[in-house]
């Protein structure tokens, strides 16, 4: 149980730290890769990010769901062993969030994006505008499958590997008790 609780909280350092996330789509073969700021909400672990509608991976949401993604830290986190940097990988479904559904996610995405006050009035867009007939709209991504890297025999024989974390009720839990708590970003 453990190395479960160190997964959990890598990966709870990971979402709260990490300023950006990597989104993979694809297209018709194609691959593509997003660079995005995102808000994480636990349980189950799911992203949201902003984007135009007619932005290429926004295109390839709308024709494929399924997604890959990565994030990344520079400092590391506490029993990673190869501390200067930790990351993890996933994939899932993402679609658009339906207008039903904007007054849950859009306060904690832009409080997430743009901790400072001033900043978030200045690039906010306000809700009539993420919505059609408007170009822009929030998105939620579904993790399905989340790994991190595994430094656990890295010293010995410098083979890169990740290690899968189940996404079960007790990680769930885990990274809900952790929350959100980016506050502002260097």
């Amino acid at each position: 149980m453990a190395i479960e609780e160190s997964l959990i909280d890598r990966t709870a350092h990971l979402l709260n730290e990490a300023r950006y996330l990597n989104l993979a789509t694809t297209w018709d073969g194609t691959p593509w890769v997003a660079t995005l700021e995102y808000a994480w909400f636990p349980d189950p672990l799911h992203f949201v990010f902003g984007s135009s509608t007619g932005a290429r991976h926004s295109s390839d949401i709308r024709s494929q769901p399924r997604v890959g993604g990565s994030l990344f830290v520079r400092e590391g986190a506490a029993g990673v062993a190869v501390s200067s940097v930790d990351g993890a990988q996933f994939t899932g479904r993402c679609a658009e969030i339906a207008p039903e559904q904007l007054d849950a996610y859009y306060a904690p995405f832009y409080e997430t994006v743009f901790p400072d006050a001033r900043q978030r009035t200045e690039w906010q867009l306000p809700p009539r505008l993420l919505q059609a007939p408007a170009p822009h709209r929030l998105y939620r991504i579904d993790v399905e499958h989340w790994w991190l890297i595994d430094t656990r025999t890295w010293a010995e024989d410098r083979v890169d590997r990740r290690i899968e974390l189940p996404l079960g009720a007790a990680t769930q839990a885990g990274l809900s008790a952790r929350g959100q708590v980016r506050t502002a970003f260097g």
